[in-house]
């Protein structure tokens, strides 16, 4: 087999490898990273480029220990769901750098983590004044999460005394890229029927309409007037 030939198919295997491990190993790969999932990911990206590339080791090699390493993830990550203490291991503890609005310094230096660091995540977390926080907590996947001063926070409804209108459900597609999907209305016990009485309602059709929304109040649509246009031309023609 040409070489080039070759390359090809071993990047298409490596690709399709990366796909069914990242699968199987759920989202979480995917997600901002614990110190594990950093080194699982990189293990597995570099067994996957090897595999894409280097023609000297045979495919098999690799695909070796790429479900090698699948199962070795598969399996710890399998031991921190069951065991806090390995999953305190594994994933370390969250630590906290500033606490009753104090700077640790200590914990701060353990890390090799800077002040510059540390306002540029505030920031992020739209806190200009390091002086609005009571508690800051470096997470285990490297994220801040910040607890403001009480006269620093935003005020709820809950706050004003406000009555607050409970909502169960999330709003629902019914209608996307101008096709009905059916298994919405089925799980919410609606019809097609019933759709399209609604759409009669607001003097529409259904390739009229490109999305469409139950929310808890009413049912949104958003009219696409592209489509619409272009589809009154092409009748005309």
């Amino acid at each position: 087999m040409p070489e080039h030939f070759e390359i090809i198919l071993r990047s298409i295997t490596s690709f399709g490898l990366l796909l069914i491990g990242t699968r199987i190993l759920g989202k979480q790969t995917i997600s901002q990273m614990t110190i594990f999932d950093f080194v699982a990911s990189i293990s597995l990206g570099t067994i996957a480029a090897n595999l894409a590339f280097n023609t000297s080791v045979k495919v098999s090699y690799f695909i070796i220990a790429f479900v090698i390493y699948v199962v070795i993830i598969f399996t710890t990550a399998l031991i921190s769901l069951k065991s806090r203490k390995g999953r305190k291991f594994l994933a370390g503890d969250p630590t906290i750098v500033i606490q009753n609005g104090k700077i640790l310094e200590k914990n701060m230096n353990k890390m090799r983590y800077t002040l510059d660091y540390l306002n540029h995540q505030l920031r992020e977390k739209d806190v200009f004044n390091i002086e609005e926080v009571l508690f800051a907590i470096i997470e285990t996947n490297g994220t801040l999460t910040v607890l403001k001063k009480p006269q620093f926070r935003n005020v709820t409804r809950q706050d004003l005394m406000i009555p607050i209108t409970p909502e169960f459900n999330l709003p629902i597609e019914l209608i996307m890229d101008g096709e009905v999907i059916k298994e919405n209305l089925e799980q919410n016990n609606l019809t097609e029927s019933w759709l399209h009485l609604e759409l009669k309602k607001r003097n529409l059709v259904q390739h009229d309409v490109l999305y469409a929304v139950l929310s808890v109040v009413e049912i949104c649509m958003l009219i696409h007037m592209r489509i619409i246009f272009i589809h009154q031309l092409i009748k005309n023609k």
